[in-house]
């Protein structure tokens, strides 16, 4: 059974930081792109980092940029997001996602069951 499981949120300040992981179990990922997603609340979910499979390729969204970074770590199936100055309108709940191919592109397979970020001001 796939499993995805983040951990690493929490409740901080603004300007604070926190590195968010995910561990995969299961199956290997290590030829597929994996990123991460988050959703606020009465809002729809959005794309916050991808890396694909060599970690070789990784891109932030622009709301993110200059501030989180993402990275992975194939040997321990392993996805991480470096999160630093972090601002109120980043509070969200923060999901693990695993593409189909080895690029942050087309349909996603799988997704881990999210870590509430919470930024206060």
């Amino acid at each position: 059974q796939v499993q995805l499981v983040e951990s690493g949120g929490g409740l901080v300040l603004t300007g604070d930081s926190l590195s968010l992981s995910c561990a995969a179990s299961g199956r290997t990922f290590s030829r597929n792109a994996m990123g991460w997603f988050r959703q606020a609340p009465g809002r729809e979910r959005e794309f916050v980092a991808g890396i694909n499979w060599s970690g070789t390729d990784t891109n932030v969204a622009d709301s993110v940029k200059g501030r989180f970074s993402i990275s992975r770590d194939n040997a321990n199936s392993t996805v991480y997001l470096q999160m630093n100055n972090l601002k109120p309108e980043d509070t969200a709940v923060y999901y693990c996602a695993v593409w189909y191919s080895g690029s942050y592109t087309g349909p996603l397979d799988y997704w881990g069951q999210g870590t509430q970020v919470t930024v206060d001001s």
